[in-house]
């Protein structure tokens, strides 16, 4: 009998010697002629279990967690191919915790199949969405997903469905659809778990997209520091249009639809969405003016749907179970699921998948375990660097737009940084405002030149010799980041001030 064996393809796991880890296993197993099948998949987002090694058994996929080269022996003479107990052993996968009190939708599959392969993915419910959205009209695709309530999950929020039906009523010879994979938030990573563990999802995402708008090209702009995601992403488009799900008759529909990657520039700014549709053209990436918005003068100056990874990822499930099911997750304007990715200072780090309207302490707590160090949790940035640093006291704000924009913060990419009582406010204020002069495209004023006078005020709040001098570069901080605020171009300068007001307002004593 074959044994399956699941060792994940996917850049943690390799980081940490998943790639050593299958040979020795392979060679381990036929030293002692024993058959298996090592089936090379995504992770399930629980980051501090990798690499993890699931063995098919009769009740379910057992697992054996932070496995290295010097473990495959012992693993072997435990018998873990047939389910023997091991130091490392967590028992069946789906029944750990951390798993059943998930809702996962849009990563339902991750981790579960061969990522790129279309049999499993069929198998798990994948193209329904898009055999669906064939047989529909390009109006009810996109009612399909107004109702859902689907909102961007690359950072502003925006209602997908209205996006898309903006460049439905569009007239143009050509439209495009782009990805804006270009995952560049500072904790920040599940993006790139569902283009490596699930790519076939965006694939059909993109091509439900592509039919519901009356686009026939899309491309994937992606973050030049995943090269392991472009080589499992281009296997998945290869292996989509060898299967007749892209190409120019996608299903026998007559339709046609295609994609390409393209490699980012390496550069920040090039994840706000016209920005990057300039280095897509071959430019450098820079800021348009808006209007007009990309929706109608976007990509070669045509119409485009630009849209973030999740939300592209997230559509076959809409169009599968129906706008109504997903919209019965989370809360008022915030419907539907959110990946947050927990990161930092924490015990157990990984992505969690839930419905809108859990807090902050219960991500942290319930799910991350609280801090790596065991010390007290003094700060948490979520959105990225342009978020805000909230203290402890606003640990029970509700994760949704709504909640946390009342609180002074943005749920953005959903990455969730935490910090214990060592770190220094003053000093991640001051970051905040480098980052922004290293990452700024230069085209305005504030943005340019304000980020680097933040950094200089900053310097000389923490320098001052008295009270008096500090509230007064105080308020010349504040001055500047209203002004950043009001007339940075995009959310580049515009959002910097956000961090670093935040930390002047919850921790004022770290200035001093």
């Amino acid at each position: 009998m074959t044994r399956r064996l699941y060792i994940p393809r996917e850049t943690t796991a390799s980081s940490l010697g998943a790639e050593a880890l299958v040979t020795a296993i392979a060679a381990e197993a036929a030293t002692r002629k024993i058959k298996i099948e090592i089936v090379r998949n995504g992770s399930r987002g629980a980051c501090f279990m990798e690499p993890l090694v699931e063995v098919d058994s009769n009740d379910g996929r057992l697992g054996y967690s932070q496995i290295s080269i010097d473990d495959v022996a012992s693993l072997f003479d435990a018998d873990f191919i047939n389910g023997g107990k091991h130091p490392k052993s967590v028992g069946l996968v789906d029944e750990l915790t951390w798993f059943k009190n998930q809702e996962r939708l849009t990563f339902a599959r991750c981790g579960l199949i061969s990522a790129t392969s279309v049999s499993e993915y069929e198998q798990l419910g994948g193209f329904v969405g898009l055999k669906k959205a064939i047989a529909m009209q390009s109006a009810d695709i996109i009612q399909e997903v107004l109702t859902s309530g689907l909102r961007g999950r690359g950072g502003a929020g925006f209602p997908t469905g209205i996006k898309w039906q903006t460049v439905a009523g569009a007239e143009a010879e050509q439209k495009y659809i782009v990805c804006n994979a270009d995952e560049g938030d500072s904790g920040t990573y599940s993006d790139r778990l569902i283009m490596e563990g699930d790519p076939l999802s965006l694939v059909e995402g993109m091509t439900i997209a592509g039919l519901a708008v009356g686009a026939t090209m899309g491309y994937i702009y992606l973050r030049s520091e995943y090269p392991l995601t472009r080589i499992i992403l281009q296997e998945a488009i290869d292996n989509a249009k060898t299967a007749g799900y892209l190409g120019n008759d996608v299903c026998g529909s007559g339709k046609a639809f295609d994609l390409e990657i393209r490699m980012g520039a390496g550069a920040y700014i090039c994840g706000e969405e016209t920005s990057l549709l300039e280095s897509l053209e071959g430019k450098r990436g820079q800021i348009r003016f808006k209007p007009p918005l990309p929706a109608l003068k976007g990509l070669f100056g045509k119409p485009t749907v630009v849209n973030n990874v999740i939300s592209l990822a997230t559509i076959p499930v809409i169009m599968e179970k129906g706008g109504k099911h997903y919209a019965g997750f989370g809360r008022g304007r915030s419907l539907g699921t959110m990946p947050f990715q927990i990161g930092g200072n924490i015990k157990f780090g990984g992505l969690v998948e839930k419905a809108f309207g859990l807090t902050l302490r219960q991500l942290i707590e319930d799910f991350g375990g609280g801090t790596y160090s065991g010390k007290p949790v003094r700060a948490i940035q979520v959105g990225g660097p342009l978020g805000a640093y909230f203290p402890a006291e606003l640990l029970d704000t509700p994760l949704d737009y709504e909640d946390f924009a009342k609180a002074g913060g943005m749920l953005g990419h959903g990455g969730v940084v935490v910090f214990d009582e060592t770190v220094n406010l003053a000093k991640m204020a001051r970051f905040s405002m480098e980052f922004c002069a290293v990452e700024s495209c230069g085209k305005c004023t504030p943005c340019r030149i304000g980020s680097v006078r933040g950094m200089e005020t900053i310097d000389k709040i923490v320098a001052a010799k008295d009270e008096k001098d500090r509230e007064a570069q105080i308020s010349v901080l504040t001055d500047l980041c209203e002004t950043m605020e009001s007339a940075s171009l995009c959310a580049m300068g515009g959002l910097t001030p956000v961090p670093v007001m935040s930390a002047v307002k919850h921790f004022r004593g770290d200035f001093q």
